[in-house]
């Protein structure tokens, strides 16, 4: 099969580093991919909106397959203008991918289906909003509606806190993600990923992860996409799994058929642990970044027919193995970064840093210039490993790290302590 990944960030990297080693493959294509991509796949520079474009790529280079990576495209509805054109593609339809585009549209689902998750309310208005905020507990948890890059939630302590961030949203920070906002209750427990891969009809379980979302150690500093990953989580346990699929993940797909909106692709499960049980906080509608990186570190069935399979509606054909070793990513991101950025400079060392055993460096915003690479964006490297216990893993992936000349970036020294803390490993 000749395939094109759409994205370009460490996510999509995994994506095709996985995929073309599928005796499957035919010619990988990624639009636009990045420098690490190009590495493994023929990068073209190309804009999803450009759909006009994107269908006469797939035409000239005979493109069976189509794989979505980020949101943003499938939120805009490329998966549909594909579809109608006669390509196969994986991924969310844009009806179905309102489960990340509307946090608000997610809410009311869960709230018609009984699926557990916080109490809410939904406002288009800064009056409205203030109204409902006076009345209810601190603290408190304010999102802009629609895609905000993880920017546009805010769990604010104090009752000036939440007005400034209602105010935020209503006067245009956000764009048009914050032209609604959802006010919901505050969630106490321990927080989790779980990933799961639908049909529309049939979903089998992917596995957990856990992000480290704070940009400084100790979880401090303002909220960033991503600066690290573990998977498994030690907090899924089997038990949790199979209730977190009874309660959560099994009735959404269900309640998207019965809508009309049948959901095919990945369902990511941003999941609050309480004391009463598992509550979705939220759904993304594609693979994290960098839990995809972990994830797909574990995978050792074929990835490409398990997407194939999920795109034509036969998920229940197929059962993925896994490497029983967990794995942790480290994200070295640009100085600066989530605020504004500094100039990043060269990066040097990533051939040394990728022949430590068991490691893989994902680029997640890198271009290539002569015999070293830059940056391009924010979060630049995923410095991903797998080991026998977490400790070892985390162990090798700063081996790797420790090997990356790089002035202009910083990580995070703690990604994976929480984890191994709570699987009762002895580490540091």
């Amino acid at each position: 099969m000749n395939v094109l990944v759409i994205g370009s960030g460490g996510r999509e990297h995994a994506l095709c580093w996985v995929l073309a080693k599928s005796p499957l493959m035919g010619r990988l294509f990624c639009a636009p991919g990045n420098g690490g991509i190009a590495e493994v796949a023929t990068c073209i520079e190309l804009d999803f909106r450009e759909t006009d474009r994107v269908l006469a790529l797939i035409r000239a280079e005979k493109i069976d397959f189509v794989v979505v990576g980020p949101e943003a495209p499938l939120v805009f509805g490329l998966v549909d203008k594909l579809t109608e054109k006669g390509v196969k593609v994986f991924g969310p339809t844009a009806a179905a991918a309102q489960l990340e585009g509307s946090k608000g549209f997610t809410k009311d689902l869960c709230a018609r289906h009984d699926i557990p998750t916080a109490g809410y309310g939904r406002f288009h208005d800064k009056a409205s909003a203030l109204a409902y905020l006076e009345k209810q507990d601190l603290p408190i948890v304010i999102k802009a509606d629609g895609l905000a890059a993880g920017k546009g939630v805010v769990i604010a302590t104090t009752r000036d806190e939440a007005i400034e961030a209602v105010r935020d949203c209503f006067s245009g920070r956000f764009g048009s993600a914050g032209s609604e906002i959802v006010i919901e209750a505050f969630l106490e427990g321990e927080e989790a990923s779980f990933f799961a891969i639908a049909d529309g009809r049939h979903v089998v379980a992917l596995g957990s992860a856990q992000d480290h979302k704070r940009v400084f150690d100790n979880d401090e500093g303002p909220n960033t996409g991503g600066m690290g990953a573990v998977a498994p989580s030690p907090l899924m346990t089997p038990a949790m799994v199979d209730e977190v699929m009874a309660r959560i993940i099994r009735p959404t797909v269900a309640a998207m058929s019965a809508e009309g909106r049948p959901f095919k692709g990945v369902l990511y499960a941003g999941l609050m642990l309480t004391k009463t049980g598992p509550q979705l906080i939220e759904y993304n509608v594609r693979f994290g970044d960098p839990e995809c990186q972990v994830l797909l570190m574990r995978m050792k069935s074929d990835l490409l027919p398990v997407l194939v399979a999920a795109a034509d509606g036969v998920l229940d054909k197929l059962n993925i193995e896994w490497d029983p070793r967990p794995a942790v990513s480290v994200v070295l991101a640009t100085n600066g970064y989530p605020g504004d950025l500094l100039p990043g400079g060269e990066i040097r060392g990533l051939d040394e840093a990728g022949k430590v055993p068991d490691v893989k460096v994902f680029h997640a915003a890198t271009r290539a210039v002569g015999d070293h690479f830059v940056p391009v964006g924010g979060r630049v490297l995923n410095v991903t490993a797998l080991g026998e216990t977490i400790t070892r893993a985390r162990e090798t992936a700063y081996e790797a790290v420790a090997k990356i000349d790089w002035p202009g970036g910083f990580c995070r020294g703690d990604i994976a302590l929480k984890a191994i803390a709570a699987a009762g490993e002895s580490g540091k």
